[in-house]
């Protein structure tokens, strides 16, 4: 029953991005975190996208995080690490538009709401590019919903979807939006994969472009004990 449910939605996501008329790109990550204990986490993420279904492969990313959640409503997070955008008419077309290395503060603020799970968060990235420094700052407003019996001390299935904005300090300002529409399947307190559809629009070109993916993610958790499972989330 919940493999046919995940077919169905996913059969859905695929549909609406061909009704777009634009090719669909892929979107594909693989994120490794570490509980440290009840309040510090590592993680370390790498990202591989498309803009023709899994070819042309135009940017890549591998990132790292350090965590502080003192509770379960709030968690802070420095992150950081390499972006790298190629040209847009084959895999990894030369020369490149651009090489970036970046560093993010970030915040965010976990609201529970019945069995809804809100998500606001605010990040800082301090970019620095070859054509020179940038400041962007990025709002994203997330939720879950659980489907389904849980398992032992976990939900399975989750319903997915948030919208992020990308805004400037430089005229025109307002760069991009981002909208997920996707499901998180958890197999076990450690290990989780989330495939959704992914719609971008944006306003001011200054790395990746794109418009419609479809995301597959797979999220692995190292966790010391049952006190130190969390909810996994995109983390673009």
């Amino acid at each position: 029953m919940k493999a046919t449910s995940f077919s169905i939605i996913l059969s859905l996501w695929l549909g609406a991005a061909s009704a777009n008329g634009q090719d669909l790109g892929s979107w594909n990550i693989l994120n490794l975190k570490h509980n440290l204990n009840k309040q510090w986490s590592l993680t370390a993420e790498g990202q591989l996208r498309s803009l023709k279904f899994y070819n042309n492969f135009h940017y890549y990313e591998v990132t790292g995080t350090v965590s502080y959640q003192p509770t379960s409503f709030f968690r802070w997070t420095l992150g950081g690490g390499s972006y790298q955008t190629y040209g847009e008419r084959g895999n990894f077309v030369r020369p490149k538009n651009q090489e970036e290395w970046r560093l993010w503060p970030q915040v965010t603020l976990l609201q529970p709401l019945r069995k809804v799970n809100l998500e606001h968060r605010y990040r800082w990235e301090l970019r620095f590019t070859d054509k020179g420094y940038r400041n962007r700052y990025r709002y994203r407003f997330g939720m879950s919903v659980p489907v389904g019996h849980s398992q032992k001390d976990y939900m399975p299935l989750q319903l997915i979807a948030s919208s992020e904005i990308f805004f400037t300090d430089n005229e025109p300002y307002f760069e991009r939006i981002r909208v997920i529409a996707g499901v998180n399947y958890r197999f076990s307190r450690t290990t989780s994969i989330i495939t959704g559809y992914l719609y971008q629009f944006d306003y001011k070109l200054t790395d990746e472009t794109g418009r419609d993916f479809l995301i597959v993610g797979f999220y692995y958790e190292f966790i010391r004990n049952s006190s130190d499972s969390s909810h996994t989330h995109p983390n673009n």
